[in-house]
């Protein structure tokens, strides 16, 4: 056999070996981590997806704003001038205001009766009653002068701002009066303690010497003075 030959017989074992030998394995260096498997792609969460949830969020705590609220609040942003907003203080409004507001009812998207309405609690309140003052100007709805304060109107207004201070000290000393009795032990039914308290200038009045007089007086009107549109200013 020829040197050619036998050259040739090796390459064809080889090449026989390598055929029949397994795959090679990869050779991995020692302490090396193995590779970690791609995770497949998450799933981008449309807009779709969350409106639903967002839509599905109870409307428990949404409280419902007051229509007389509403109102007012047309008000405010058609004639800023004669409703000011807080804490700008209010303005004495014109005697009357109403039947000029009742004009711009359709503009306004409002009843006569929600107008009224939103006139009453506008000129109820400390915040209103501190403006009736004795010859301050009253205002139309563009913020005119029109008519001033007069010294009856501004007494029928303090008289208002103490009778609200008055009951609310009442209830102030009532409160603390069930709260002293139920910090001493003693069972006092809610209210028995505003009894009390009611009763003990009834009883220092028993007991003063009672007076004759030929006038009774007058008794103190809890009516707020001189409305605007023949409704209440308070």
């Amino acid at each position: 056999m020829g040197f050619e030959q036998l050259a040739e017989l090796k390459k064809q074992l080889a090449a026989a070996r390598a055929e029949a030998a397994p795959a090679a394995k990869p050779v991995t260096q020692p302490g090396a981590k193995p590779a970690r498997k791609p995770s497949p792609p998450r799933r981008a969460a449309s807009r779709a997806d969350a409106k639903p949830a967002a839509d599905a969020r109870p409307a428990a705590d949404a409280r419902p704003v007051d229509p007389v609220v509403k109102s007012i609040g047309k008000l405010q942003k058609r004639f800023p001038n004669a409703f000011p907003k807080n804490p700008a203080p209010k303005l004495p409004l014109k005697v009357g205001i109403f039947e000029d507001l009742v004009v711009h009812a359709k503009e306004l998207s409002l009843s006569e009766a929600e107008l009224r309405d939103a006139i009453k609690t506008w000129c109820r309140g400390s915040r209103y009653w501190k403006c009736l003052v004795e010859g301050a100007a009253r205002v139309d709805v563009t913020g005119g002068e029109t008519g001033k304060v007069t010294a009856q109107e501004a007494a029928g207004a303090q008289r208002l701002q103490a009778h609200r201070a008055g009951r609310g000290a009442a209830k102030a000393a009532a409160a603390s009066a069930d709260a002293s009795a139920h910090a001493a032990g003693a069972e006092v039914a809610p209210g028995d303690a505003a009894g009390q308290a009611a009763a003990a200038p009834q009883a220092d009045a028993l007991s003063q010497p009672q007076t004759t007089s030929t006038e009774t007086p007058a008794a103190e009107s809890t009516m707020p003075p001189a409305a605007p549109s023949a409704t209440a200013e308070a």
